[in-house]
Formats: C-alpha cells, sequence, structure tokens
C-alpha cells in the first residue's frame, strides 16, 4: 500500500485527484497506475484502471488470476468491474469513498454474489489516504475561491 500512497502523491502533484493503485502477482509488482483522468481527458483513466491495463500487458492475458490489488480509495463501479473481468482475487484498499464507492460505501456490492470469488480488505493507511483527498480538495476550493 505504500508504494499506491506515493503514487497518489505524484497524482495530487500532477492536479489530478490523489489516487494511486498497484497490482501484485506471484510476488511481483506487475501493474502501477494513478489517476490520469484530466491529463489524459479520459473519465475511464483512474488509478485502477491505468494499473490493470499495465498489468495485463505485461502479464500478457486479461486474465489476472490470483492477483492482489491495493488502492488508496474505495473501487467505483467502474474499476470494481473491470477487476471482475480480469479475475483480481484480493482487493485492498484505503479510505471509503462515499460519492463513488462500491465496495461498501455507494453501492455496497462486497456480499454480492458475482464477487463471491473476489477478497475485500478495507482501511489499510486509510487516514493517510483520507487526508491525501481532504488536502487535495481544500486546494481546489482555495483556488476556486481566488
Amino acid at each position: 500500500m505504500g508504494e499506491a500512497i506515493e503514487l497518489a502523491r505524484g497524482a495530487m502533484a500532477a492536479r489530478e485527484v490523489p489516487v494511486g493503485c498497484v497490482i501484485e502477482l506471484n510476488g511481483e509488482v506487475i501493474g502501477r497506475g494513478a489517476n490520469r483522468t484530466v491529463r489524459d481527458s479520459d473519465p475511464t483513466a483512474h488509478a485502477e484502471m491505468v494499473a490493470l491495463r499495465e498489468a495485463t500487458a505485461k502479464f500478457g492475458d486479461h486474465r489476472l488470476e490470483g492477483a492482489r490489488l491495493f488502492v488508496t480509495v474505495e473501487p467505483c463501479l467502474m474499476c470494481l468491474g473491470a477487476m471482475l473481468l480480469a479475475r483480481i482475487a484480493d482487493v485492498y484498499y484505503g479510505t471509503d469513498e462515499p460519492k463513488f464507492g462500491a465496495v461498501s460505501s455507494r453501492f455496497s456490492l462486497e456480499g454480492h454474489e458475482r464477487f463471491r470469488k473476489v477478497s475485500f480488505h478495507g482501511g489499510l493507511r486509510a487516514e493517510e489516504a483520507k487526508g491525501l483527498l481532504a488536502e487535495f480538495f481544500e486546494r481546489l476550493r482555495a483556488e476556486d475561491a481566488e
């Protein structure tokens, strides 16, 4: 999760919502991503999607059976769907996302039958991840007020 936090810091420095993601398979990091929606003008360029694209390219398969995904913020519906299709085994996330979180916050898919093969683990370094989001949005509001 430490590397995901660092990727989130990099996203914040690039004026993106500070979310970072790392994918590990068989003890090796095969995918890394940070939010790039503004940079790429792409609403699908969430940290998880960027990391999944890198991981599947590196691994050479769209299925990442047994992979573990670490992300600083609870995944949204789009990202959870991609994780399901990629057959991610474990999802570790930092802080809850009350507006778009699809594991336990907004849509509560953790117990859904389709996700029975995925283990979810929330709250990893949650305060740190939440602090990055708070700092980012405080800066944004301050800039808007100027």
